[in-house]
């Protein structure tokens, strides 16, 4: 299938963005965006609960209010946290309209798809709802995002043959990981038909701040890791967009220098992302993309991504800047790591799937 309004296969991300204090910084994403849609890229992705709310209208401010509906491609999504019930979805959905300051989506994706929660979308007719929208003019193309097996994948898009696109976690490190199912998530979309957006092509950040012996890997290639992270998703022929959270001015012109003109990996490329993944299959990291899902639920307000962060600096570093961290990150309210109650509505909601309460546990252990 083939996006006519979609320039390139580069989309910015809106889920990190440039922040002043607990607020979007304005001027700055101002700048990325204008810089952006110059460099000839048009894609923007958001989501209602995407920076606390802030997501949706900043983009209002700084893209919609500032340039021509026709000159960008803007997704939004669906969320279960914001719905009940079908009579919620059409309310919900006219204000994300509002937010964001446009009267239709290009794009408008049933939101983190799996198992547990594909129930509630077909019980509340969201699909129906959505493909009703777009027959009113409101959404040009109907997806979803998808965090579960291909099985599961494979049983959805069976159910709605409709779907236009799907969003998938891919990336070089999740390519056969057991959990994630990158590639075998990504046949599905192949076997029938279907464009994938890829998320998380750099991992939450874990694909450009790579430990010394990984980093190792790209030093006599010449380019950033990240810029091989991002190229390793772009090359694949059913890959039609791959986003990038971009959170400062920098990040943005090194990503579209060498998306401008893109070219797949080749094979000297291909080896050494082949050798970091290799040595990043040794670390016993938490592979958390810091996507904070599993913070909003928490009823005793752990920082959940933050406090995996600072494992993750103490086995990399070995150093006490971790337990400095640690302390402000569970300061103001925030509960430590002992503070969880194993409820597990953070487990529910991970789209890594990872034993967050049994992680937390660890972290104590080496916190506290």
């Amino acid at each position: 299938m083939h996006f006519e309004k979609v320039k390139k296969n580069f989309g910015f991300g809106c889920m990190r963005l440039p922040m002043a204090g607990n607020e979007v910084d304005i001027p700055q994403f101002s700048a990325m965006v204008d810089r952006f849609l110059e460099s000839g890229f048009n894609y923007f992705d958001t989501a209602h609960g995407y920076l606390g709310g802030r997501s949706e209208t900043a983009i209002r401010e700084c893209l919609v209010r500032r340039h021509p509906r026709e000159s960008f491609v803007l997704t939004d999504k669906l969320t279960e946290n914001f719905f009940r019930c079908e009579e919620d979805i059409r309310p919900f959905f006219e204000r994300q309209l509002s937010l964001c300051g446009v009267d239709y989506f290009d794009f408008y994706l049933m939101h983190a798809q799996n198992a547990g929660n594909y129930t509630k979308f077909t019980r509340c007719h969201a699909y129906e709802t959505a493909f009703a929208l777009k027959r009113e003019g409101k959404i040009k193309h109907v997806g979803i995002s998808f965090h579960d097996t291909a099985e599961t994948l494979e049983k959805i898009l069976g159910d709605h043959p409709d779907i236009e696109a799907v969003q998938l976690q891919f990336n070089y490190i999740d390519y056969d990981n057991p959990g994630v199912q990158s590639r075998l998530c990504y046949d599905v979309c192949v076997r029938h038909n279907i464009p994938v957006i890829v998320m998380e092509p750099v991992k939450g950040g874990t694909l450009a701040n790579l430990p010394p012996r990984a980093r190792e890997a790209f030093e006599e290639l010449g380019g950033s890791p990240a810029s091989y992270a991002i190229r390793f998703a772009a090359g694949f022929e059913n890959v039609f967009m791959v986003l990038s959270g971009m959170s400062t001015i920098g990040q943005l012109e090194e990503n579209v220098s060498f998306m401008a003109d893109f070219q797949p990996l080749g094979e000297r490329e291909r080896a050494a992302v082949e050798r970091a993944r290799g040595e990043l299959l040794k670390e016993e990291f938490i592979p958390c993309t810091a996507c904070r899902y599993c913070v909003d639920g928490c009823p005793r307000k752990i920082s959940i991504p933050d406090l995996f962060s600072c494992m993750n600096q103490k086995k990399r570093y070995r150093d006490w800047n971790s337990n400095v961290y640690y302390a402000n990150y569970t300061s103001a309210g925030r509960g430590k790591a002992s503070a969880c109650v194993e409820c597990g509505k953070c487990e529910a909601a991970c789209p890594q799937h990872l034993p967050i309460r049994k992680l937390l546990k660890d972290v104590a252990k080496q916190f506290e």
